[in-house]
């Protein structure tokens, strides 16, 4: 099978190294990618946000399957373009991704899925603000309608905060979403559907507050492990069985059915499980644990659920023990990130690239905000925590900055469900 793979972060990073790894897989290529998915697969320029251009290039690279990686693509149709040019591509249709690249949307599909989230109001006109405002906190939770990178959400006890975000986002010409505070541990479940067929993958926690404690702005992610030792039994089937499944039947039936990875982001209230948002795609940094554990081939896995065999697949198969991943990013992120530094220990085992590029004198420089992944793996979640830190600080990038308590909590065993 020759699969291509879209996208250029450490999510890509992970899809193309568990790819390698799979016998069934001849060629292997990513675009754009970055300098280190380029040791593993054949790299090609290309607009993702183009899909026309992402189309054109599966079909001159004889593409057999094709995985849309960023949200980006998705949103903007790369699925539907591929699919059109009669290839097989992992991830959803434009009008599925809605689910993600519209929250409004999101809320409406769950209302009529009769599935549990927190109540919202979206504010689409700065005149209304101040009235909706009341009718939440005092814990605020002001969202991005749109697609913003994991950065447009604003959880705050201050109102003047809150207003000051939503004021930001209105200027710019964003409808803003207000939503009720969902209190509990967060998880997020990753679930391969087509269609109506959903299969999950091991659930994860990530870090979407940028210092240690969760103290400081939201970002695409800081850190992730899996699995949850504190988890309740039960919960990824319950999960699935009232959250993620009538959502991906009220989807099926408006006709626009998903195909692809459905990411549940959920808040684990003392009512049960809440959805705090979806995603139409695998989550960066949730995917560079996830797929370190996972032994069953990943192509025919994705193959399987972009062209509606999932059901007859077979029982996935797991690692025992945990893995934790690690973000390192650059100086000033989450706001502007320095570039060109020269990393040093970026090449070695466990350590993904996402804001990578080679120079032409070959040293390996940053071109991002978060630039590395460092993944560490062992039979318990402590030893995994500890071989993701030993690997992150043989990693030398001037000025950057990481998280340090990353599964730290779970690790203690202070992390409880109500």
């Amino acid at each position: 099978m020759r699969v291509l793979v879209i996208g250029s972060g450490a999510r890509e990073h992970a899809l193309v190294l568990a790819l390698s790894h799979d016998p069934a897989v001849i060629a292997l290529a990513c675009a754009p990618g970055n300098a280190g998915i380029a040791s593993l697969a054949e790299s090609y320029g290309v607009d993702v946000g183009d899909p026309s251009a992402v189309a054109d290039l599966a079909v001159e690279w004889r593409a057999d399957l094709v995985i849309v990686g960023p949200e980006v693509p998705l949103v903007a149709g790369a699925a539907d373009a591929v699919r059109d040019r009669g290839i097989a591509c992992f991830g959803p249709s434009a009008a599925a991704s809605r689910i993600e690249g519209s929250k409004a949307f999101a809320k409406d599909v769950m209302a009529a899925a009769g599935v549990p989230t927190a109540h919202g109001e979206i504010v689409d006109n700065p005149a209304r603000l101040d009235a909706a405002l009341r009718n939440f906190g005092p814990t605020w939770v002001v969202k991005d309608d749109g697609l913003a990178a994991g950065k447009g959400v604003a959880v705050t006890d201050d109102l003047a905060a809150a207003r000051a975000h939503a004021m930001t986002l209105l200027d710019a010409g964003h409808p803003v979403l207000l939503e009720t505070f969902l209190d509990g541990p967060e998880v997020s479940l990753f679930c391969l559907v087509d269609g109506t067929t959903v299969v999950p993958l091991l659930p994860a926690q990530d870090f979407k507050r940028v210092g240690d404690g969760d103290a400081g702005p939201n970002t695409g992610g800081m850190g992730a492990y899996a699995p949850l030792p504190w988890a309740p039994p039960g919960l990824v089937d319950e999960v699935v069985a009232k959250i993620v499944h009538p959502v991906a039947q009220e989807l099926a039936g408006r006709g626009t059915p998903f195909t692809g990875l459905l990411y549940a982001g959920l808040a684990l209230t003392a009512a049960g499980p809440q959805v705090i948002e979806f995603n139409c795609r695998f989550g960066d940094p949730e995917t560079q644990a996830v797929l370190a554990l996972l032994r069953s081939p990943l192509a025919a896995l994705l193959h399987a659920t972009a062209t509606g065999a999932l059901a007859a697949h077979p029982p996935l198969e797991w690692s025992e023990g945990s893995a934790v991943t690690v973000v390192i990013a650059a100086e000033g992120y989450p706001g502007y990130a320095r570039s060109g530094d020269v990393i040093t220990g970026s090449e070695a085992d466990g350590v993904l690239h996402a804001g990578t590029r080679r120079r032409e004198d070959g040293a390996i420089v940053s071109a991002g905000g978060r630039v590395l992944s460092v993944v560490g793996s062992g039979a318990s979640l402590p030893e995994a925590r500890e071989e993701a830190y030993r690997k992150v600080a043989a990693v030398h990038l001037p000025g950057s900055h990481h998280r340090t308590d990353i599964a730290l909590r779970a690790v203690r065993g202070e992390i409880s469900v109500v």
